[in-house]
Formats: C-alpha cells, sequence, structure tokens
C-alpha cells in the first residue's frame, strides 16, 4: 500500500510537470491569436479635441530584430530553463535554449518580443527587448561551453544573422547590455571562436603586436561607440574586458585593452 501510494504521487507529479508545456503552449497560442487580431483593423483614436482618420496602407511588415543577446542559464539543466520559461510567474523568457549536447530549443517567435535582457543598451538602443532575439546557453557561468553547445549556436546565429541582416557588431552578451549588473555568458565563453565562424567582432591579435595609439586616443569615447553603456565607466570597462580581455578581467584598462579597444573601433 505504501508503495502504491509513492507510485501514485511519482505519477501525480510527473503529469503536472508535462501540464506546465501544456498550459504554456495553450497561452501562448492565445496571446498570438489576440496579438494578430489587434494588427488586423487600425482603431480610430482622439489627440487632443480631433478624432483621427484611418486610411490602411498595403505597404508594410513585420519589424525585425537587429541585435542577438547571449546568456548562460545559471541553472542545472535544459528541462530546469524550459520550466522557469514555461511558467507565468516567473516573468522571464528567451526566443531559443541550446542544451550542453547541442539540442537547440525555439521557445518563441523571432519577431515577438521575449523577456530576457531586463534594463539594458547597446549603443542608442535603450530597449533591448524590443529589438533582440534572446538565446540561453545551459551552463552554471562556472564551467567551459561544450564544443556540440558552441557548434549548434554558430548554425543557429549564421542562420539568423543572415535572415535578419544583422550587424556583426550586434552579438553581444548580456554583460555588454547591463555592465555591473549582469556577467553572463562568463568569461569561458568563446567569443573569438564565434569570429573566427565570421560571427561578431574582434580584433587581429598580430596588429595589437605593433599598434601605436594616437596621442589624442580617447577609450571612454571608443567604448561608447563600440555600443557600451559609459554612465559607471568601471563596469564599463570590465564587460568590455570580460568580452574582449577575459583572462584579465578588471574595472581598469590596461594599455593592451586601450590598443584592443582602438583595433575595435576600426572594425565597425
Amino acid at each position: 500500500m505504501k508503495y502504491l501510494r509513492l507510485l501514485i504521487i511519482i505519477s501525480l507529479f510527473g503529469s503536472c510537470s508535462k501540464n506546465i508545456y501544456q498550459v504554456s503552449k495553450n497561452t501562448y497560442h492565445k496571446k498570438a491569436k489576440k496579438l494578430g487580431k489587434s494588427l488586423a483593423k487600425i482603431e480610430q483614436d482622439t489627440i487632443g479635441n480631433r478624432t483621427t482618420k484611418v486610411i490602411e496602407s498595403q505597404n508594410f511588415n513585420l519589424r525585425k530584430p537587429n541585435l542577438i543577446v547571449i546568456h548562460h542559464t545559471a541553472q542545472d539543466s535544459c528541462q530546469q530553463t524550459y520550466k522557469t520559461f514555461a511558467l507565468e510567474r516567473t516573468q522571464v523568457s528567451s526566443h531559443y535554449v541550446i542544451c550542453d549536447d547541442g539540442t537547440t530549443t525555439q521557445m518563441l517567435h523571432d519577431l515577438v518580443r521575449g523577456w530576457h535582457a531586463g534594463n539594458g543598451s547597446w549603443g542608442k538602443n535603450t530597449d533591448i527587448n524590443s529589438a533582440s532575439i534572446g538565446i540561453e546557453l545551459d551552463n552554471n557561468g562556472k564551467e567551459p561551453f561544450s564544443y556540440a553547445q558552441i557548434n549548434s549556436l554558430i548554425f543557429l546565429l549564421k542562420k539568423l544573422t543572415t535572415k535578419y541582416k544583422i550587424p556583426a557588431q550586434n552579438i553581444v552578451g548580456h554583460s555588454d547590455i547591463a555592465p555591473g549588473r549582469k556577467t553572463d555568458p562568463s568569461a569561458l565563453f568563446p567569443w573569438k571562436s564565434l569570429y573566427e565562424s565570421g560571427l561578431g567582432i574582434w580584433y587581429d591579435e598580430e596588429d595589437l603586436k605593433t599598434v601605436v595609439l594616437p596621442v589624442d586616443f580617447n577609450s571612454t569615447f571608443a567604448l561608447k561607440y563600440i555600443g557600451y553603456k559609459t554612465d559607471n565607466i568601471k563596469n564599463a570597462i570590465y564587460a568590455f574586458k570580460l568580452h574582449f580581455n577575459s583572462e584579465e578581467v578588471s574595472n581598469e584598462l590596461t594599455e593592451k585593452d586601450k590598443k584592443i579597444l582602438f583595433l575595435l573601433m576600426n572594425k565597425i
């Protein structure tokens, strides 16, 4: 009897767990349908004391993403992340999740606004969620990223950047758009490998040996030119080094860092 009761509890737990994803799926379809209906008709509005006219133009399409933000999940497994993104109470989501074994799961349509970036900015863009695709990598932030995972990421990035014509400098980490608040995808993420696959930006390491900085070189301007928010310069420097000089992460710029900045400016 004791074992039967235990079996029933385990069975109920399993069915509840599966039900989470069915609820999430049903809600996704309801929201998408409601959004479609809201676009089908332009409602007249009142501005001041005058009612606007409505004349529909046939010349339009959906807005497209112009930025890709890479995260690590800081969770124990892909299953845990799927559950986090499926539950309404968490209020977080991402367009894609890539597991350690390279399995890629899409959780949102590319053209809907995911809730993955939070407060942040890149260049003049201060609403990252509205302009970006979020990609979560199953990683706790303390372990190397697997070959299979990075390989899947590269294939996905090539598809997305080609499809939406996303500029190389707009493939960034969560830490890049939220300096001081986020540190993912961690110092172990292989940004250089992405560049060698034709994705993102990097500097020429041979040029680093010979480059001479201009006398009037302004490192704060360079950070801002690349895309970093520089209101808190130490946070901006830390995020920059996490991405481009991860072996020497700190909130102080060295001569090497300044040279990297200078070379990167010429890549954009």
